[in-house]
């Protein structure tokens, strides 16, 4: 059963379409009986930057860290929005990834193994959804760029911290996308995190 659901929002602007997104999904989690843990990075003021006393594994962690260590750790299923920036995720949720999927809540090496093998995932969460924004076509992300978002979620992170029931929606091009359109998207985000995490 999925009872606690990590939602994690980046985007500076609190009118965007990502917010949209995330206040969608979270209606409906609410709605359905879960308990979400929500954080907005921008809006929290999330510090991204990563410092040498926190790489190691009983590193000395902030309390905003511990509380994000924390919940990710407990949470049953996780939910990411973000835009698609130059391929990657924005910065600000590039430095959580760096301190908060981190040794010893996220993943472990097996004894003996320094760093240079692959960890064993040790996150709880048996299924998470990326939902992305974009102002690039599909045909030229996927022929050009090759959709770097997709490997980097669903693989280099989920796939490596033991969360191999992963979802991704793309929403494309909301640059020149209108209300109609938008309305349509907004279903397709609540119709996901229904089908993904139904009702408790």
């Amino acid at each position: 059963m999925y009872v606690n659901i990590f939602l994690i929002l980046a985007y500076p602007n609190p009118h965007s379409f990502n917010h949209a997104i995330a206040d969608v999904a979270n209606r409906a989690l609410l709605n359905a009986g879960h308990t979400v843990l929500f954080h907005d990075l921008y809006q929290e003021g999330f510090d991204p930057v990563l410092t040498s006393d926190e790489i190691p594994r009983d590193g000395s962690l902030s309390h905003e860290v511990f509380i994000h260590c924390d919940e990710i750790a407990m949470a049953d299923g996780i939910i990411v929005v973000h835009p698609n920036w130059w391929g990657m995720p924005p910065a600000i949720m590039k430095g959580w990834i760096d301190r908060v999927i981190r040794p010893g809540v996220a993943y472990r090496f097996l004894e003996g193994d320094n760093g240079e093998g692959v960890p064993v995932g040790l996150l709880q969460a048996r299924a998470a959804i990326v939902f992305n924004t974009a102002n690039t076509p599909e045909h030229r992300e996927n022929e050009v760029f090759g959709d770097p978002l997709e490997q980097i979620w669903k693989d280099c992170v989920f796939g490596l911290c033991g969360v191999t029931n992963f979802w991704r929606d793309i929403f494309r091009v909301v640059v020149t996308s209108d209300d109609i359109q938008r309305k349509k998207w907004l279903d397709q985000v609540h119709d996901r995190v229904m089908q993904v995490f139904p009702g408790v």
